[in-house]
């Protein structure tokens, strides 16, 4: 069923490129207008820089020679580096403001397994050391810092991290530093990534971090199950981002919306902010919408619906921890669907590491305004468990109109509650005590 539903999305995603950028199409809503599409009026090919798509010649300096003709050249409105059907490898390697790197039909960008000589960078400031390792981080396979109007799309050609070499070490514990994201973007704004199968990353996938104004959709993500922290995109510190119309299937969190660890990412205080995910399907050993764990910077204003998932470890997830400090709130999860999952909903003020032993223990996070409706699931093992801090209880979780079942274990049937406060309305299995069956109660309001 998964593999029908990939194909599904590879098709939507092959005919998209030619839809108005708004989509109206069978009059779904989209919020893919927050980044209208460039048109490139000069175009250049990753030939003719020397680029041989052969599978074998290293293609860096074509790469970074392309990326350097659009940066000094500064065509009006821009330049589109097309990519033709090939398999091109190459190191990592920067992109540059106004381009759009286009990938034809059959054209796959494959990082090199040589991971000696891979660039290292400073750690993010919200986190203050390598998400892994401490100290710096390895750069990302494509990387972008500080730019404005760059568009990745194409013909659902394929960006390839080739991490197997990289969860290897991983698993070997014989990393150095934080291994890279295949595709992230520092402070920057007005960004597209869309009609690119993404595959293979040695970590994060897509992660958009400290950003504004981003849209990512009709994508397609996939790792193996068991790859360690492939998640597929993480919105990070950012602002106003879109992700709609994709499949992911991957081995950690589909979606997963942070801003910083402890005492870093408070101190560096920028919200995630603005965010709408939309008509997602994929499958997980780990979550499906999460946010979280690393939410110092607060995470506010996100709206989560028609999504579909199969074979996950957690439907839904919102995760912090003490030493987190930050916020959680106003968040919407709607109209999900789920089907053979470990839990239903879990909402829990216990998860995750630090990154030193400087964090807060009385920097509690505040958890509060959370609504999730319109929720179906079926062959979910254990329906939710919502676990707020003694001394910063979850305020305001609103839950209605939900239907979690399947095959279950007596003592798994039902939620499990501490330190929460908010409403429930026509919740199956019944929730717990703490949330009352009056949908009037507290901040839960009767339209919730």
């Amino acid at each position: 069923m998964v593999g029908s539903f990939l194909w599904i999305f590879l098709w939507l995603s092959a005919t998209a490129q030619f839809l108005d950028h708004r989509c109206y199409v069978s009059g779904e809503v989209t919020c893919s207008g927050t980044v209208p599409m460039r048109y490139r009026n000069d175009k250049i090919s990753i030939t003719d820089f020397g680029g041989v798509g052969d599978g074998i010649t290293l293609n860096t300096k074509a790469f970074r020679e392309a990326v350097y003709r659009i940066q000094h050249l500064r065509r009006r409105g821009g330049t589109l580096l097309y990519i033709p059907p090939g398999v091109y490898i190459t190191e990592s390697f920067n992109l540059t403001s106004h381009m759009t790197l286009y990938l034809a039909k059959g054209a796959v960008i494959k990082a090199t397994q040589v991971t000696e000589s891979w660039p290292l960078i400073a750690p993010l400031p919200s986190y203050g050391r390598g998400r892994e390792r401490p100290g710096g981080r390895y750069m990302s396979f494509i990387h972008g810092d500080g730019l404005n109007d760059v568009v990745i799309t194409g013909e659902n050609g394929t960006i390839d991290g080739q991490g197997e070499i990289w969860w290897n070490m991983w698993r070997q514990g014989t990393l150095q530093y934080t291994r890279p994201s295949l595709i992230e973007f520092m402070h920057s704004r007005d960004i597209i990534i869309s009609n690119v199968i993404f595959q293979n990353s040695p970590f994060w996938n897509i992660h958009p971090v400290y950003c504004s104004n981003v849209v990512v959709r009709f994508v397609t993500i996939l790792a193996p199950s068991d790859s360690p922290n492939t998640d597929g995109i993480d919105p990070d510190s950012s602002s106003n981002v879109c992700i709609e119309d994709s499949y992911i299937s991957t081995g950690d969190d589909l979606v997963a919306v942070k801003s910083g660890w402890d005492e870093y990412g408070i101190a560096y205080g920028r919200p995630s902010s603005g965010i709408t995910i939309r008509r997602i399907t994929g499958s997980s050993p780990f979550a499906g919408i999460a946010v979280g764990s690393e939410t110092s910077g607060g995470v506010e204003n996100l709206l989560a619906e028609k999504i579909n998932l199969y074979n996950m470890g957690v439907g839904i997830h919102i995760k912090t921890n003490i030493g987190r400090g930050g916020f959680i709130k106003n968040i919407t999860m709607s109209d999900v669907y789920m089907e053979n999952a470990r839990k239903g909903i879990k909402i829990a003020g216990d998860v995750g590491d630090h990154p030193d032993n400087n964090f807060d223990p009385n920097a509690l996070p505040v958890v509060k305004g959370i609504t999730i409706k319109s929720v179906w699931g079926v062959k979910v093992q254990q329906p939710g468990l919502i676990q707020g801090l003694k001394n910063s209880p979850f305020t305001g979780i609103c839950l209605s109109n939900i239907n979690l079942h399947g095959v279950m274990k007596p003592r798994d049937a039902s939620w499990r509650c501490s330190d929460v406060s908010g409403a429930a309305l026509q919740v199956s299995p019944s929730p717990c005590s703490q949330l009352s069956s009056i949908h009037t109660t507290g901040s839960c309001s009767v339209s919730f």
